[in-house]
């Protein structure tokens, strides 16, 4: 695409969403003037919002409303709080929050600061958080209360609770409430330099890495609304955890659309639906294990949420399984949009509604600005139909992880560490993880086809597949399914079912039925945990 064309499509996906909107001569020069002084990161995004609709609610959790004038305020005087503290350009402030106000404005402030921001999952266990930390050395650490314990082993310096259920906390612990209230909210002198925003790997294997990036600007917004249909204005939940790359996203959009962005520290399935009704949300953010335990619900629960406000349904962060896809639209109209994409290389193609259903496991389409190609081992692009690696390109890839290391490179274009090809209908189809890939009786065989197989069948939940050795083939898959409550079928039936569906060598060599799968706060199964209690 040449850049003209390209630069026509920005304007008008700009245009369009409504975040180009016409301004007084007086406001339009204190914005420009903001985003100058403090960049389009959370700093100069929050800061601009406070200056466009600073009484429109910016934020809805489960302790009330702020507006984003208050939002402004309350960050400028916890910036002011921590810089006291210690906290100033280049340092570290590493957050360790569920889906709540507190994680918003620590962002806020610490960008205010100059600071790096270290998203911490919330499902790490101590040793992991141990490993993060001492790599990454924090300034600060803001948590919420439930996590005192997993980080007492952690070497780190100040410790500031976000969210507190206690009444009766010691005079000496620092809360975000109690620094915002202790400084002052007008505004503050930008810092010499943008802090980043470090996102962790899933850690579905050993030790999360760092993957930092700076200041994504607005071509990562039309990149998204090119293809996703949101809107300036609108009411978003986001249910997909913030300190994920997508929750994030969302949260960076709500700066330009001037979303009110609606949260719940926990997700509930059916409060998911519940939220997002009553609060008339049109757009909700999930990643995909929260669209399957959705649907997992009754018929009767599900019959109480038409949901005719949500006009789009945006999920990633992992492969939608089986007829997922169909399944959801189904049941709330055709709103779903699967991005496919990493920490490091942010999105790579976006699924629409008419792609999940003309061909629901393909991952869509590029989208704006972006650029994707299926390589060889040796780098050279491979033709439609054939797969090989998956790379790309756009102004989203990360800098490299903090503690050393990058992703495969080649002319420019990032590999995202997985498998796919491109079909004549011009989609990306997305075969697995080029480390998942087992050869069995001399034919690649990837887990997702076989999961995609059993996820169908009528009886399963959830499915995952990893490679084990066997004597007749040399490598076989065995599969750890979850089974709806009530349903009465074996392993053998399931064994069946993939038979009459796929090759001899597909067929997994085993079928361990589980009461569910172990996954991280992301959604993404834990293949390593799987089969340790036979020793697989």
């Amino acid at each position: 695409m040449d850049r003209a064309r390209e630069a026509g499509i920005g304007a008008r996906v700009l245009l369009g969403s409504g975040i180009v909107r016409p301004y007084s001569p007086a406001v339009l020069a204190r914005l420009l003037g903001t985003v100058r002084a403090w960049g389009t990161g959370p700093a100069g995004g929050f800061a601009s919002l406070a200056l466009r609709e600073p009484v429109r609610v910016g934020i809805l959790d489960e302790r009330g409303s702020l507006t984003y004038g208050e939002l402004h305020r309350r960050s400028n005087a916890l910036a002011r709080a921590l810089h006291t503290r210690g906290v100033g350009e280049g340092d570290g402030i590493a957050l360790m929050c569920r889906n709540h106000r507190g994680f918003v404005e620590a962002t806020v402030a610490a960008a205010k600061l100059g600071a790096d921001v270290l998203y911490l999952n919330t499902a790490f266990a101590g040793p992991q958080l141990v490993d993060v930390l001492e790599r990454e050395q924090p300034t600060v650490v803001v948590h919420d209360e439930e996590f005192t314990g997993l980080l007492a082993d952690a070497e780190a310096g100040t410790r500031v609770l976000a969210w507190t259920d206690s009444t009766d906390l010691a005079d000496d612990v620092l809360t975000l409430d109690g620094l915002i209230a202790s400084g002052a909210g007008d505004d503050l002198d930008p810092p010499g330099r943008h802090g980043r925003i470090v996102i962790l790997t899933s850690g579905t294997t050993g030790t999360p890495k760092g993957a930092p990036r700076n200041e994504a600007g607005i071509d990562a917004a039309i990149s998204l609304l090119s293809r996703m249909p949101l809107r300036y204005g609108w009411r978003t939940h986001i249910a997909a955890p913030l300190f994920h790359t997508w929750g994030f996203a969302h949260l960076a959009l709500a700066m330009l659309l001037g979303s009110t962005v609606v949260l719940k520290r926990r997700f509930e399935p059916e409060e998911a639906l519940r939220l997002t009704a009553e609060e008339d949300c049109d757009s909700l953010v999930v990643i995909p294990v929260m669209l399957q335990r959705i649907l997992g619900l009754s018929e009767d629960v599900l019959g109480r949420y038409d949901l005719p406000r949500l006009k789009v349904v945006a999920a990633s962060g992992s492969a939608l399984p089986g007829d997922l896809a169909v399944d959801w639209m189904d049941h709330f109209g055709d709103n779903l949009y699967n991005i496919y994409g990493s920490t490091e290389v942010a999105y790579a193609s976006i699924a629409t509604p008419v792609d999940l259903r003309e061909a629901p496991s393909s991952a869509g389409k590029p989208p704006w600005a972006t650029v994707v190609k299926i390589l060889d081992d040796d780098g050279h692009e491979l033709p439609h139909g054939e797969a090989g690696r998956i790379f790309v390109g756009n102004n989203l890839l990360f800098e490299g992880y903090t503690g050393g290391g990058h992703k495969d490179m080649v002319d420019g274009l990032m590999s995202t560490g997985d498998v796919g090809r491109f079909g004549d209908d011009g989609r990306l189809y997305v075969e697995g993880r080029d480390d998942e890939m087992i050869v069995s009786g001399g034919e690649n065989v990837f887990p997702k086809e076989v999961e995609d197989c059993l996820a169908r069948h009528p009886a399963v939940v959830e499915v995952a597949a990893v490679g084990v050795d066997d004597d007749e083939y040399g490598k076989r898959l065995q599969a750890y399914v979850v089974l709806k409550d009530g349903t009465d079928v074996s392993a053998d039936d399931l064994r069946d079912w993939v038979r009459e569906n796929l090759a001899r060598y597909k067929v997994p060599r085993e079928i361990v039925l589980l009461d569910e799968l172990p996954r991280n706060a992301t959604g993404k199964v834990l293949k390593r945990e799987l089969g340790k209690e036979e020793g697989a």
